[in-house]
């Protein structure tokens, strides 16, 4: 059995709710077969965010992470390629800061790449019926925030794991006029699990040879 470690976070932004933990606990709830998932909702703080992030990794011992966070106005799961060391909010999270052009990490590289196969995922998603893309940016929030802390946490405290985050459209209910796309959590949650079973089969060495690029 793999053990898998999927995080969703708290609403920001004044809203009530956040997709990306409703979807979390629905995969957790219900888990492909071959894996064992837990789930664990992280604060929207920069921070804070990643010591709760370390601290489930330690508790629970997976051998993938799965992050995931809420991107309103995407029609589709996105799978992101990488984080950037980068914090650089446009509003200020849930304890009220608001850092500008600061490290996530002081003195760590540019940018970590997910160890998952993002194309190969996509494309597991897809199959399922379920919209998917790459994305080749994670913002500038709590979002690409533990993006780039869970990559720099694999890179120095747990080299056994593989793990990568994934943004999420707004639940229907969260769009009130009906004017942006979204999706059902009980459908992310559906293509997460197709997601989690081709990450934990395949290396990220292996993935993919398709194009998923962007030219802007």
């Amino acid at each position: 059995m793999t053990r898998v470690l999927i995080t969703g976070f708290a609403p920001f932004g004044g809203e009530s709710v956040n997709p990306s933990w409703r979807a979390a606990t629905l995969v957790a709830a219900e888990p492909p077969a071959g894996l064992t998932v837990t789930a664990t909702e992280l604060p929207c703080v920069f921070g804070k965010s990643l010591d709760t992030l370390r601290d489930a990794i330690r508790a629970k011992a997976p051998d993938l992470v799965l992050c995931l966070g809420q991107a309103g106005g995407r029609p589709g799961v996105t799978v992101e390629r990488a984080g950037l060391n980068l914090d650089d909010a446009r509003i200020p999270d849930n304890a009220g800061r608001q850092p500008i052009d600061e490290p996530v990490i002081a003195d760590g590289p540019a940018a970590y790449f997910s160890t998952l196969p993002v194309k190969a995922c996509v494309a597991a998603m897809r199959e399922a019926g379920v919209p998917a893309a790459v994305s080749n940016t994670a913002g500038t929030f709590v979002c690409n925030h533990v993006a780039y802390g869970l990559g720099h946490l694999i890179a120095t405290e747990f080299p056994h794991i593989r793990g990568g985050f994934v943004h999420v459209p707004w639940a229907p209910e969260q769009v009130t006029d009906g004017t942006a796309p979204s999706l059902p959590p009980a459908t992310v949650a559906h293509g997460l699990r197709a997601l989690l079973v081709t990450a934990a089969g395949t290396p990220a060495e292996q993935d993919l040879k398709v194009t998923e690029g962007a030219t802007h």
